[in-house]
């Protein structure tokens, strides 16, 4: 504990200790007390220079005139990016084609002269690979995103800092998983300062790596992955990570991507705050717990990051619909008659629903003519008597929202 009180000393200006607030909206919804530990404040946005700037303040001379190389989808590269410039250590960063532009953009500002950006493959994992190869072939010092002993150090600095600006005992602190350093660094400092309290890890359902590491007992390599919360999305979550949460971590939880997205929206129409879809894991877990889980409880939630490509405003709508179930998809198949669609749209579609999309092949078959049709409603209720006015008026359809891979198509 001693080394981590020591990182967290040797921290520079450009590390920040970031606010922790008192959330009174959250807290009367759940009632229980919830803070929000805010680290998409931090300088990058996100936890990660803690852990980069601890790796990399000890290099030695000789290996930072060697330079260094990293992998990441984003947050970790931001911090890498920034201590090369500020200590002066040339930096060769790979990231995976599907990068947000937005957070690729602000690597290069950060690292301005200092840095080289390598897009390859389409997944966190395929750049680390590649990142490796190049540390070996090069000689240059390879900075790890999360599995190691002082990344580590560096992300548990979060721990002191809570217990420091938190007077009361805390009972639950909620942090968002990926390759599992954060969570090894809060679990670890909790465990022995303060081991009444709960560290519950939150990962994406569509990148469950260390909740597969329980399962197997072992950390395994997840054969595909959804990549959308890209900052938690990691094939494999890292050995020593592993070993120190199987030790420590009180519990997983899975939240569902269409959650995460329903949240990020809710966060900033209610209080302004931009964030990713990995920086809104730990505050979209919430929901998964019991009232008699919260009530009363002392909860802290790690938020970060704060790195979101406002291009992707309109995907994370779409999906935080189709979850929130305001969203529908139906290939309907039209009789090729006069009228048709203006029935379909006047005694079908209900007053308050809207047609957001619609897609229509006419065909010389001279029954029917398929379109796909997006349908968007004012409340979930009102699904089931869409459906019934569907089947009452006889249009023959397809419900589409079951259908994945297809869905996928239409929402990206």
């Amino acid at each position: 504990m001693e080394t981590i009180e020591q990182v967290r000393k040797s921290f520079p200006d450009f590390v920040k200790q970031t606010p922790l607030e008192w959330n009174k909206k959250l807290s009367e919804k759940y009632g229980a007390n919830i803070w929000l530990k805010r680290e998409d404040l931090q300088s990058v946005r996100s936890y990660k220079i803690r852990g980069a700037f601890a790796r990399m303040n000890q290099l030695s001379l000789e290996e930072k005139e060697r330079g260094v190389v990293c992998a990441s989808a984003g947050n970790h590269a931001q911090g890498v990016a920034l201590c090369c410039k500020e200590m002066n250590v040339k930096g060769k960063i790979y990231m995976p084609f599907t990068t947000p532009k937005q957070k690729v953009e602000m690597v290069k500002s950060f690292g301005e002269e200092w840095v080289e950006i390598v897009l390859t493959g389409d997944t966190f994992d395929a750049a680390f690979d590649q990142a490796v190869r190049n540390s070996e072939q090069t000689n240059a010092v390879f900075i790890p995103p999360f599995d190691d002993e002082w990344v580590i150090k560096g992300q548990a600095t979060i721990s002191l800092e809570i217990l420091d600006q938190l007077d009361e005992s805390i009972d639950i602190v909620l942090a968002p998983v990926g390759g599992g350093g954060l969570a090894a660094g809060l679990c670890s400092v909790f465990s022995e300062k303060s081991p009444s309290t709960k560290v519950i890890g939150v990962e994406p359902s569509g990148a469950p790596s260390m909740t597969e590491a329980f399962k197997q007992g072992m950390p395994v390599k997840l054969e595909q992955i959804d990549t959308f919360v890209d900052g938690a999305a990691v094939k494999r979550v890292g050995n020593l990570n592993f070993e120190i949460c199987k030790k420590n971590l009180n519990q997983i939880v899975l939240v569902e991507e269409g959650k995460v997205c329903s949240t990020l929206l809710n966060m900033y129409n209610l209080f302004g705050m931009v964030l990713e879809p990995a920086g809104t894991l730990a505050l979209a877990s919430l929901d998964s717990f019991s009232k008699e889980e919260l009530y009363g409880k002392t909860i802290v939630v790690i938020v970060s990051g704060g790195n979101n490509d406002i291009s992707r405003t309109e995907e994370i709508r779409e999906r935080a619909m189709l979850f929130e179930g305001l969203k529908h998809y139906f290939l309907v198949r039209f009789p090729q008659r006069p009228g048709a669609l203006k029935e379909f749209v006047s005694e079908v579609v209900g007053e308050r629903d809207d047609i957001t999309y619609f897609q229509f092949s006419k065909k010389n078959n001279r029954e029917n003519g398929p379109a796909v049709v997006g349908i968007e409603l004012q409340q979930a209720k009102d699904f089931s008597a869409l459906m019934q006015r569907l089947k009452n008026k006889q249009f023959p359809f397809e419900y589409l929202n079951e259908n994945e891979l297809l869905l996928q198509q239409l929402i990206n």
